[in-house]
């Protein structure tokens, strides 16, 4: 993930993270933590916004995610505040591989304020735009592209999926 978004952007990424042995994770990284405690996922988001304005936002366990996919995501911006690839989730978006404007940082502190703290609650308040199911599946099936890894099951599929053959 972090070697498809310096391709992507010319530079490394930022870690968004308030854990306090974040530094460790990658060396090299800038970590920044949330601006706002508590807000999971959206936190992410909004401290990513707030620190470096316009940003391509991957879930740091999301390994499969590949460059041109992000460029694709980030040049959508100059149309829309958010730029959202389809998948087959349950939201049917990626809100945790997207690239995100200026705008969402006031839509994400309202959306906040009213109680939604769900990485898709401002959508509503911004010019969303989608890159379409079809785009994204010239870079593979989305089922692994946003492949989360979260437990030692998730791991031994990922390292299959890498496996050649």
């Amino acid at each position: 993930m972090a070697e498809a978004l310096t391709e992507a952007t010319g530079s490394p990424p930022i870690l968004v993270a308030s854990a306090p042995d974040a530094l460790s994770w990658l060396p090299g990284l800038r970590v920044e933590p949330d601006v706002v405690a508590g807000l999971g996922a959206l936190g992410g988001i909004l401290t990513a916004v707030d620190r470096v304005g316009p940003a391509l936002c991957v879930a740091w366990d999301m390994p499969f995610v590949p460059a041109a996919l992000l460029r694709d995501l980030a040049v959508g911006l100059a149309e829309a505040d958010a730029v959202l690839p389809e998948s087959d989730s349950r939201r049917g978006l990626e809100p945790l591989c997207a690239a995100y404007g200026l705008a969402c940082a006031p839509a994400i502190r309202a959306a906040v304020a009213r109680g939604d703290r769900r990485a898709i609650g401002f959508h509503a308040d911004i010019r969303l735009s989608r890159l379409e199911r079809a785009h994204v599946l010239q870079y593979g099936d989305p089922g692994v592209l946003f492949f989360n890894v979260n437990t030692p099951s998730d791991l031994e599929r990922a390292e299959a999926l890498c496996r050649p053959g």
